[in-house]
This record gives C-alpha cells, structure tokens and sequence, in this order.
C-alpha cells in the first residue's frame, strides 16, 4: 500500500498523530530529499520519543527523477508498506506525488492520502479576502512570454488567486503587478508557521516599500479577485487566428482580457 502523508511546513507541531504513526511503520520512505525526511524522523524520536522500524529504506523520489521512477515500477513493490513524503507541505501540490497516485489508480494498488499542512490553504484564509472561490497558479514561469501570459491570467480570472514566489523573483512579481495592476489589493505571507512568519497587506507598491529589499524567505502572494473578462465568446485563440496584423490583435486581445496592450503586442510578438 501507498500512503502519501504531508510534513509540517515549518511548525513540528503541526504534524498529526496519523503522519507519525504511518511514518513509524514504513517499510520504505520515498523521499523529496532523504536528508531531510531523516532529520524530521531524528526530531520525532527525539521530540516525541517515537519508536521507528528497524532498517527503514530510504529513496529519493523527485521533481527530476519521479517519471523515470515510475516507469520501472512493478506494483509488487507496494506489497510492503510505502511512505511518500515531501520536503514540507502536503505531497501533490507544488510537490511531486501526483505520478505516483495515477500509477496506483491505473494498476489497482490500494493507496491513502492524509490530509495536513500546506501553504496555499493557510495563506488563503489568512488573507482575509471574502471571494472564497479561489484558482491555485503554483510558481509562474520564471520569464518570457508564458510568464507574462501566465500572470495576465493570475490577474485577470475573476478569483482569488494564489502564487508562490522564491526569494529572489518576489520584487520582480511585486513590480509586475504594480504596473500591471496599481491599486489591486494583494496579501504575502512569509515563512508560514515559522519563527519569522509575517503577513503583509495592500497594494503591490505600498508591500515594496514595507519589505525595503527585504525578501528573504518563503512567501505565498494572495491576488484579491479582480473584474473577470473570461466570460467573452471570443477567446484570444479566435483573435489569433485572423489575418490581422500584431498589434490590431493585441488590441482587441486586452478588450476580453484587460491586458495592458503594449505588454499584451510585446508577448504576441514573442508568440510569432
């Protein structure tokens, strides 16, 4: 059997009575990272004075080698008992697992999904933003025009909208919305349930000027819903497909979208 059993994202409390005990009677621990899966196990023992099987196996299992992986499979192998857990969070969500669950799915192997900790819901609700249909975005491409593309649809989908940003791309995503979208309220949450978890409040310039270049850490942005252009019967694909020329096609693009046209001309251009 597989069971996926999501960590603390910063806080060991937060861990649950079931993450322990499924963690204790694994046979094998499919890692993101075995360092830190045998790190979180040396604070349970420690901590909680919790008693592990002996001679636990330990694989590393991520972003870069999960296909390959599961593709040498056999379904013989969840014949003992099999653990995946990420680094931090809940396994599937921004994480690797979802491979994992479709194999068992498509070759009849029992498996379990505990729920826990993750940072998109926790930093949702601390939001305080009362549009509680939300869309999940992930991390948007680091450049070019799919980033540029990705985030005209962040902004413009007519739901909360929730991101996560690295460190050092945080500005970057900050000064992209203000320019994009001044006076659109935005929420960030850094560091969540850790020892320096902070909550930010306002628009994209007025977080700027109260993180003053300081952007270090995990952060979660939380977009506040803007007016939703999605529910026009023409769609970009129809606009693209006539012979018009770059930039009468941008221009009737931001009409359905609310994009800014130059940036909306510069991504058609990319596009070509």
């Amino acid at each position: 059997m597989l069971k996926l059993v999501p960590t603390p994202i910063g806080n060991i409390g937060d861990i649950s009575l079931r993450a322990i005990e499924a963690l204790s009677q694994a046979d094998t621990l499919l890692c993101e990272d075995t360092r830190v899966t045998k790190k979180l196990i040396h604070i349970l023992q420690e901590r909680y004075n919790t008693s592990f099987k002996e001679n636990q196996e330990f694989i590393s299992l991520h972003s870069h080698n999960e296909k390959s992986f599961v593709e040498k499979l056999e379904p013989s192998f969840f014949e003992q008992n099999v653990v995946y857990v990420s680094d931090a969070g809940m396994p599937g969500v921004s994480d690797p697992g979802q491979v994992l669950v479709r194999y068992c799915i498509d070759n009849g192997v029992e498996y379990d999904v505990f729920p826990g900790a993750n940072a998109l819901l926790t930093a949702f609700v601390a939001s305080g933003f009362v549009e509680t249909q939300s869309l999940f975005f992930g991390f948007l491409d680091h450049k070019g025009a799919s980033r540029s593309s990705g985030l005209q649809e962040a902004l413009h989908n007519g739901y909360t909208t929730i991101v996560y940003e690295s460190p050092h791309r945080l500005e970057k995503l900050l000064l992209e919305i203000e320019k994009e979208e001044p006076q659109r309220e935005i929420f960030l949450a850094k560091e969540l349930t850790k020892r320096y978890q902070n909550y930010f409040h306002g628009t994209a310039k007025e977080i700027l000027q109260k993180l003053d270049k300081n952007y270090k850490g995990e952060w979660v942005v939380v977009i506040k819903a803007g007016k939703s252009h999605s529910g026009s019967v023409i769609t970009q694909n129809d606009i693209l497909s006539l012979d018009l020329p770059k930039k009468t096609q941008a221009k009737l693009i931001c009409k359905i979208t609310g994009e800014n046209t130059k940036e909306c001309y510069k991504r058609l251009l990319q596009l070509s």
